[in-house]
C-alpha cells in the first residue's frame, strides 16, 4: 500500500483533535458532544479510529472522550519512552482527572481493558458503568502462537517494526468480513514507519505472562480490584470468532461480573465493531438507556 495521507481518511474520522501534555509529549484525544461522559479506550494496534462510528452515534447525547495511548494514533511516538501498563494508566489518569470527569462509562477493548480498569480501580468513585468488548484485565497463562512469535527477541521487533506484520495482518485476521480499503487505510495510517510502530512493539513486549514480568504485579493489583464494580451496571459485548481474546476471556469476565448483560456476536472477530457495528450500537444504546446513563 502506498503512503497514506490524513486526507485519505478524513471523511471517516471527521473529529477535532485535542492534545494533553505528558512529560513534554502530545497525548491526543477526542472530546465530542456533551452530557454524561463516555470514555472509550482502544487496544493494540488500533487507535481512536476504532471507535469512529460509536463516537458519531453517541456524541449527540453524551460527552465522548477517546484518547490515543501515547505512541499510538495521533499521539506523539517518543522512541525512548517507558511504554508499560502502569505508565499508560498514569497517562489516562492525568487526562481524566484534569478533565474532572465523574459518572464515567468506560468502553474498553483489547489493552484498553487493563488500562481502563487500572484507572477504575484507582478511582472507583468516578465510575458509573462498564462496557467491555473483547479484552482482559487479569492474569492469563494462554498466548496464541502468532502473538508469542512477535514476543521473541529480535524476531518480534523485526516482524512488528521493520515488516509491519502486526498492524498489516490485523486488518485481515481481526475481522470476519472484508474490511473496505479506506477503513484499512484508517487503521494503518498512524503506523507507516519503523519509528511509528514503537508502541505497537512495546505493547506486545509488555504482555505479563509470568510473575517475573515487570507489569505482572500491576496487572495482579488490577485483577484484585475488579470486585469493586460488582454493584455497577456492566455490559459485555463479545466477538465470538476472536482467535486472541477467546470465549475463555469472556467466561472470566462473567465470573467477575455476574450482574453483566452479555451479548455474543457470533459472526464477529476481534475488531468486532467492524463486523457488527449496528448490533453493537443497539446493545450499547439499550444498556445506557436502561441504566439512565
Amino acid at each position: 500500500m502506498s503512503r497514506i495521507e490524513f486526507s485519505d481518511i478524513k471523511g471517516l474520522y471527521p473529529f477535532r483533535s485535542n492534545y494533553f501534555n505528558i512529560k513534554g509529549h502530545n497525548y491526543h484525544y477526542l472530546d465530542e458532544g456533551a452530557g454524561n461522559p463516555v470514555v472509550m479506550l482502544h487496544g493494540n494496534p488500533t487507535w481512536s479510529f476504532f471507535y469512529r462510528n460509536m463516537i458519531k452515534e453517541l456524541s449527540p447525547r453524551y460527552r465522548v472522550i477517546v484518547p490515543d495511548h501515547l505512541g499510538c494514533g495521533l499521539s506523539d511516538k517518543p522512541q525512548n519512552f517507558e511504554y508499560r501498563l502502569e505508565t499508560h494508566i498514569d497517562n489516562l489518569e492525568n487526562l481524566l482527572l484534569t478533565l474532572n470527569l465523574e459518572n464515567i462509562t468506560l468502553v474498553m477493548h483489547d489493552w484498553g481493558g487493563a488500562i481502563g480498569m487500572g484507572f477504575a480501580t484507582r478511582h472507583p468513585q468516578r465510575i458509573k458503568s462498564l462496557i467491555i468488548l473483547n479484552s482482559g484485565a487479569f492474569s492469563c497463562d494462554r498466548l496464541p502462537l502468532r502473538i508469542a512469535l512477535c514476543r521473541m527477541p529480535s524476531l518480534g521487533s523485526m516482524l512488528i517494526r521493520r515488516l509491519n506484520l502486526f498492524s498489516s495482518s490485523a486488518i485481515h485476521m481481526a475481522v470476519t468480513k472484508k474490511m473496505p480499503r479506506d477503513v484499512q487505510k484508517g487503521y494503518l495510517y498512524p503506523y507507516q514507519s519503523y519509528d511509528d510502530r514503537v508502541a505497537v512493539d512495546k505493547f506486545v513486549e509488555d504482555i505479563p505472562m509470568s510473575p517475573l514480568h515487570r507489569s505482572y504485579e500491576v496487572l495482579l493489583q488490577i485483577e484484585h480490584g475488579l470486585w469493586m464494580f460488582r454493584e455497577n451496571p456492566v455490559c459485555i459485548i463479545w466477538g465470538m470468532k476472536d482467535w486472541c481474546f477467546t470465549s475463555h476471556f469472556l467466561e472470566r469476565w462473567a465470573l467477575y461480573y455476574p450482574q453483566a448483560y452479555i451479548h455474543c456476536m457470533n459472526d464477529a472477530g476481534h475488531y468486532l465493531v467492524e463486523d457488527a457495528c449496528p448490533e453493537i450500537m443497539s446493545c450499547v444504546n439499550d444498556f445506557l438507556e436502561a441504566n439512565k446513563i
